[in-house]
């Protein structure tokens, strides 16, 4: 039967499952719960202890509760989910009740999926099932688990006593607590002097935790040591951002603001990016630095100035930009006014000469400087002759001599091309140097052939 079985589905369109398949799948249903357990209680360490204790028996019922609703509607797409979507929800609740965030859940459903990918390769190798039929059982796999972690969340919203949109309020506060710098989760006391110290030694009682940790313990939030803001594109709409995908459970959103944002727990690794990138469908986005929970407001700032870079043309338009990537220009494009300051400071010894001349000799020297190269490297990047090179190097050496020969004065000069070339870039006129009035004046002496 399970062999007639492998070899009508073959016969399937793709991306469908046929009933048949659930046949196949029954027999290996008590090895994969037991895995997908194994698998959770390494990789989630808030499940270690429930796993080694009584509550083991509870949760492999679960696991293995949720892969017989599979299975079945497999068989019968028609098959009742009552008893499914019952157990779900109370396992949301009791997550709540644990004071766990919905992302421990998440993780293990993760893995499961993973679990269960994994054996549907085993399996399908050992009947001959057709790539295009594993191809849609991972779809299905990936929907299923959806609707699961949906479920979840209703018990778990609902067991926190109020609504979505209660919950997401609550949450939306706590981002805006953490942007404001209250991040002391740990509601220690402070004192401000020897009194302070001596009152604290009378009452050693533990301190009430800060509002930032209990708004964190109420919605089930887990506080991160090391947070990344992420800076959104803003919607035409008035009714706020609207992402065409699902964020992670612990990710908290702001997609009403004016400028919206996203804050991610640790780093933005490979699954986190993935993540971003199904939630935003191509929407513009910066990742900000990741930085110590009390950092969050600058790593904002800093995500929103790339973004604002990113839609100058400053920086390259891609779907996800990474400051990481772009800290020198951030530095540089962070005060415009002051780097046009500088570089009217460092370049005025070229005022006295013509737009055009002060280009030319401009352009020379920043090649010169972010590459130390000789007459002819110079001139194969400048598209010149060497010979023409070697003539404006010895009238920036006439014009800067003493300037270049100082480090601190050759530093200052090149930041001040560096910011110049970005703002050239971005197609904003920032001129350095004050231009000349009346007749346009010669070279230094020797530059007659630049």
């Amino acid at each position: 039967m399970v062999q007639s079985a492998a070899s009508r589905a073959r016969t399937q369109a793709p991306g469908a499952l046929p009933q048949e398949l659930a046949s196949v799948m029954w027999p290996e249903l008590p090895v994969v719960a037991e895995e997908m357990l194994q698998e959770i209680g390494r990789a989630v360490p808030e499940y270690r202890p429930l796993l080694e204790g009584a509550y083991r028996t509870v949760l492999l019922h679960c696991v293995r509760q949720n892969l017989s609703s599979f299975v079945e509607l497999v068989a019968d797409p028609s098959a009742s989910t009552v008893e499914r979507d019952q157990l779900c929800r109370r396992l949301g609740q009791f997550e709540a009740h644990e004071g766990r965030g919905l992302h421990c859940l998440q993780s293990a459903l993760r893995i499961g999926a993973r679990v269960g990918l994994r054996r549907a390769t085993t399996v399908g190798t050992r009947y001959d099932l057709p790539a295009s039929l594993i191809v849609a059982f991972a779809d299905a796999v990936f929907a299923y688990t959806d609707v699961i972690e949906s479920l979840c969340r209703e018990g778990y919203v609902a067991a926190k006593g109020g609504g979505e949109d209660a919950w997401e309020s609550q949450r939306g506060r706590l981002l805006r607590l953490i942007l404001a710098g209250v991040a002391d989760a740990g509601g220690t006391r402070r004192g401000s002097g020897a009194a302070d110290g001596q009152r604290a030694a009378a009452d050693p009682g533990p301190a009430p935790p800060s509002p930032l940790a209990e708004l964190a313990r109420r919605v089930g939030w887990r506080i991160p040591e090391r947070v990344t803001l992420v800076a959104l594109s803003p919607d035409a709409g008035r009714n706020g951002l609207r992402l065409p995908g699902r964020l992670d459970d612990d990710v908290l959103a702001e997609l009403g603001d004016q400028r919206p944002h996203l804050l991610v727990p640790g780093e933005i690794d490979e699954p986190r990016t993935a993540m971003l990138e199904a939630a935003l469908a191509g929407r513009r986005a910066v990742l900000g630095v990741t930085v110590e929970l009390g950092g969050a407001a600058d790593s904002l700032r800093w995500a929103r100035q790339a973004l604002s870079l990113v839609e100058s043309g400053t920086l390259p338009q891609t779907g996800l930009t990474r400051c990481e990537d772009h800290l020198v220009t951030l530095w540089l494009m962070g005060d415009p006014a002051l780097a046009e300051r500088l570089a009217v400071r460092q370049l005025a010894p070229l005022s006295g000469l013509t737009p055009g001349q002060q280009q030319r000799l401009v352009d020379t020297l920043h090649t010169w400087l972010t590459t130390r190269g000789t007459a002819a490297q110079m001139a194969e990047i400048l598209h010149l002759h060497p010979q023409t090179v070697r003539y404006r190097m010895r009238a920036l050496k006439r014009v800067l001599g003493a300037q270049l020969g100082d480090p601190d004065q050759r530093f200052a000069t090149e930041l001040a091309l560096r910011a110049q070339h970005l703002r050239r870039r971005a197609g904003t006129r920032h001129p350095g140097v004050a231009h000349a009035q009346g007749r346009e004046p010669e070279l230094p002496r020797g530059h007659e052939g630049g």
